[in-house]
Parts: C-alpha cells; structure tokens; sequence
C-alpha cells in the first residue's frame, strides 16, 4: 500500500465568537472617538448596528453590553444607574489596540532596551566574543570556549589539563541606551476645526506610543504633556479621555514643561517630540494671556524659537509632527527646526504614528 494523502471536504470549526470580538473591535474605535464616554459610544454602535446589521439573532447588542460588563471592561455607575465607565481594563486594551493599529507591523525583540553600537562593561551579553583582559569580570568569562581553547593549545590526550589566560576568551556586554521622552500634544481648538478629526489620531499615537515603550524599553522614562491656553501634565491612563478645549496654541507653555521634566530626569538621552497641527498663538503674560490667532506673531513666534534654541543648547532634540499643510506652517517650522537642529515631518494623519516610530528608534540609537 503506497503512502499518499487523503483529501476530504473543509468543515470550518464552529467559532465561538459570537459576534463580540468583532463589535469589540468597533468599540474600540469609537471609545477613543469618543473620550471615554461608553454612553455616546454605545449609541453609536447601535446606529451602526441599525445601518449594517452588525448584530443577529443569536447575539444581540444586550448581549454584547453584557459581555463587556463580565469580561471587565465596563462597569455601572453606583450613584447613577445605567450608566456606564471604561475600567482600567479598557484604558490599557485602548492602548493596546492603537499599538496594533498604529505599529502592527512591527517584530518583538530582546528584552525591552535598544542596543547601541558600543561594547563594554554592558548591561546584556552579546554572541561577540575576545581575549580576556585585566579588568574582566568572572561572569563574562566563556568557559566552554576557553577550555577549547585550552585542549587546542597544550594538547589533546596528554592526560594532563591546563588552562592560561591566553586561553580565556570573553563574551562582549552590549550597552543598553536609556532614554526619557516627553510627548507633547497640541489640544487647542484647531485640532477639531474645518471639519476635520486630529486629535482622535494624535491620542492613538500617544496611546500607541506609551504601550510600546512599557511592552519594549521598560527602563525609559515616557512623560505626556498637553498644551492649549497653558500646558499641564496627563497620567497616560487619562489618555483615551482627551479632549480638544477652546484654547488657543501656547507652545511655549508646552516646551518649558517639557524641559523642566527632562531636567529631572537623570538619563543621558533626552527628546521631545511635538504633534501639533498650527502655529503658537498664545503666550501667558502676568495673570492674563497675550492672543493673536492672525497670521504668525513675532512675539509669539520669537519665545517660541528661543526655547528651541534652550533645548538645543540643552542637548534635548525636538521632533515636531505637523499635521497641516498651510505653506506658512510649514515655514514656521523650518525655521523652529533649524534653531534646534531637530526633526520635522509633514505627514498625514494617516502615516502620523509610523513616522514617530521610525525616529523614536533612530534617536534611541544614536546617544549612549
């Protein structure tokens, strides 16, 4: 009898999802959408549901809610019932959703630290290896590799072991880099104006961003600042809660938190990056606010670039995201770019959180 394969009909198994993975994936969304606010989502999803029958018989939109509640992501309001809040649960889901949104494409590796191009007194083994040398620790010794060495250079079969230093060989440390990061976030009105949506995608790649840096360099230092009339310090967890206010643009409110929050911060490498979709407009002046949403003030524009020359001075690079295509922008951030010998990108919102991927690891692995 001859070996072979036998071919039969595909019977799918039967999934046991029925329907809350993929309603799920909507919520998400729309929690983000709608900043935390799991009432006005829900309705949403239920008008979604009446245009394009998400639901069906066997699983309702109750069911779906119900589900949410027991499987943690919801839970009822105790002073006013019926109504409903994200958990804990739901703001790190949120993040992770965006981090798998925003950089799905991306391959786990090592052990959270970005490696640099330099070898030494590491803090991670390396498969490099060298001859010892007064200094070298016991630990960094290869004693398999060594004792080859050792049969190799005094013979084999003599009956008689002997190991010299000129037989020891080293396994090389890799440095790790550590960096500490500030994340600036432009919410003034702008950011909803014309008709068009950019906080939702700057909030997906904060979001993003923070989860990458816990699930893959949890020895780096993220610190979230938003800016509108003035700028103050969020929690990531506050994140899927943003809300764009009727403020106007102080930018540098947002950079002098920055840097005061790099300046505690004790780790060699510093950045900051800006997503931002208009120019500074507003600076605070005594007890009041100095305002001129016309055009680009040289009194505002001029403290702005003094604190990008500050933090160049500083070492602190500032990676600026504009999200607006108005020429004079653009312009503007030219000429803040240059001051600080920093970066700046003019994307879409739809390439927005690769592009800070990207240089997030290219400025990691520059510094040591």
């Amino acid at each position: 009898m001859s070996a072979g394969f036998r071919f039969r009909d595909y019977v799918p198994e039967e999934s046991t999802d029925k329907g809350f993975d993929s309603l799920f994936k909507i919520f998400m969304q729309l929690i983000t959408i709608t900043s935390g606010d799991v009432g006005e989502t829900l309705s949403w999803l239920n008008e979604l549901d009446k245009q394009y029958g998400l639901t069906n018989d066997e699983y309702g939109m109750g069911d779906f809610i119900e589900d949410l509640k027991k499987k943690g992501y919801i839970d009822e309001d105790e002073q006013q019932k019926g109504e409903f809040n994200i958990t804990a649960k739901s703001e790190q889901q949120i993040r992770k959703s965006s981090l798998e949104e925003i950089f799905g494409k991306l391959k786990k590796s090592g052990q959270g630290n970005h490696r640099t191009p330099h070898t030494g007194q590491g803090d991670e083994q390396s498969t490099d290896m060298r001859e010892f040398r007064f200094g070298d620790s016991l630990d960094q010794i290869s004693m398999t590799e060594s004792i080859r060495n050792a049969q190799l250079n005094h013979g084999l079969g003599t009956g008689e072991f002997m190991l010299t230093e000129g037989d020891l060989e080293v396994r090389e440390n890799e440095h790790k880099s550590q960096t500490s990061t500030v994340l600036m976030i432009d919410i003034s009105h702008s950011m909803i104006l014309y008709g068009e949506d950019r906080i939702t995608p700057a909030k997906k790649v904060a979001m993003a961003l923070a989860e990458l840096v816990k699930q893959k360099y949890p020895k780096d230092f993220l610190d979230v600042l938003v800016f509108g009339n003035d700028a103050w310090q969020i929690e990531v967890k506050d994140l899927p809660y943003l809300q764009v206010g009727p403020y106007h643009t102080n930018t540098v409110a947002g950079l002098e938190l920055a840097l005061d929050l790099l300046r505690k911060r004790k780790t060699p490498n510093k950045q900051i990056f800006m997503i931002t979709d208009g120019k500074p407009t507003c600076l605070k002046e005594g007890n009041g606010y100095y305002k001129n949403s016309f055009g680009l003030d040289r009194k505002v524009v001029n403290k702005t670039l003094n604190l990008a020359a500050a933090a160049r001075r500083l070492k602190v690079p500032i990676t600026t995201f504009m999200i607006a295509s108005d020429a004079y922008l653009q312009q503007f951030v030219n000429e803040f770019t240059e001051v600080n010998q920093g970066k700046a990108y003019y994307s879409s919102l739809k390439g927005l959180g690769h592009l800070i991927f990207e240089d997030y690891k290219r400025n990691r692995r520059k510094n040591v």
